[in-house]
């Protein structure tokens, strides 16, 4: 639902910012790292902190991901220091896919509702940018992207009806799953910004096999609806040296355009993927075959 607001919330939360920068790498130095030097350098474990905004910039496509879960109130998204800017979308463009409870996502006056994985794209420009949750008891939990853009488009939000939705893969092969294309160019216009979700059905663990890369995007996912004392174990690397990396419910990994992004679960999961480049062709990929991989 949108809806034009003449005043603001009047219990507005002072708003608080983690801000971590990560160096681009390159796949000679990703092959001398440890597990640690890993989970360092690609895994993003913390997105949700009360009423705290959590980025981390990778220097891949200078991509943005982060997390807000208000509580107390209203929070008002503000440029950290980092950005060099007057406002958080000077120069940039802001894609948002909620996947905790009820919220509502206020952008230059405009108010947005967004329910469990519903999407909002914000153009570069927008000045005002302010999120809430419906209920502090079970909060709105807003997976954040961002990336560079020059050029404004016009705000607006996706519902699931709203996708650009395909099914691909097998329960034979453990990849039966349902791609929701949310923010992409045969939904709406972006600069560079493209976001999407993916479910796995009840029984299929493995995403994005064959695996592939795409030297003109940079990837990021986030994994979500990972059951309680399970995890996913996510593939990147070049695939004749590949690496991985275990992961927990609600995290996300930075993948390079130089690098496979694939995963296998020890249950089902839901994942959004996010990317950023210099195309918005989303069938341009370079597939690896599954004998190749090493």
């Amino acid at each position: 639902m949108q809806t034009e607001l003449t005043t603001l919330a009047a219990n507005q939360t002072e708003q608080e910012t983690f801000f971590e920068s990560r160096y681009a790498t390159s796949p000679t130095e990703v092959k001398g790292m440890n597990t640690d030097q890993l989970r360092q350098n690609f895994l993003i474990e913390n997105l949700f902190v009360a009423d705290q905004f959590r980025w981390v910039l990778s220097f891949f496509d200078r991509y943005l991901t982060g997390g807000i879960m208000p509580i107390d109130g209203t929070v008002a998204l503000t440029a950290p220091d980092q950005l060099k800017a007057a406002y958080f979308l000077e120069r940039r463009e802001l894609g948002i896919i909620n996947v905790g409870g009820q919220g509502r996502v206020v952008a230059d006056g405009i108010a947005y509702d967004l329910d469990y994985k519903e999407a909002l794209y914000i153009g570069q420009g927008t000045q005002s940018i302010l999120f809430s949750s419906n209920d502090a008891d079970a909060p709105a939990k807003f997976y954040l992207n961002s990336t560079p853009a020059t050029k404004n488009y016009p705000t607006r939000k996706v519902s699931r009806a709203d996708a650009d939705v395909v099914e691909l893969g097998t329960l034979g092969t453990s990849n039966h799953r349902t791609i929701n294309k949310l923010i992409v160019n045969s939904v709406l216009p972006t600069c560079q910004l493209q976001m999407g979700m993916t479910e796995l059905k009840t029984g299929s663990v493995w995403n994005t096999m064959p695996a592939h890369t795409h030297d003109r995007r940079m990837e990021v996912y986030f994994y979500f609806e990972v059951p309680e004392n399970q995890a996913v174990c996510h593939f990147m690397g070049q695939p004749q040296e590949t690496r991985h990396i275990w992961m927990q419910n609600e995290q996300a990994v930075i993948s390079p355009n130089w690098s496979i992004h694939s995963g296998a679960g020890t249950s089902n999961y839901t994942f959004i993927w996010g990317m950023a480049g210099e195309n918005l062709d989303y069938s341009d990929m370079d597939f690896c075959a599954i004998t190749d991989l090493k």
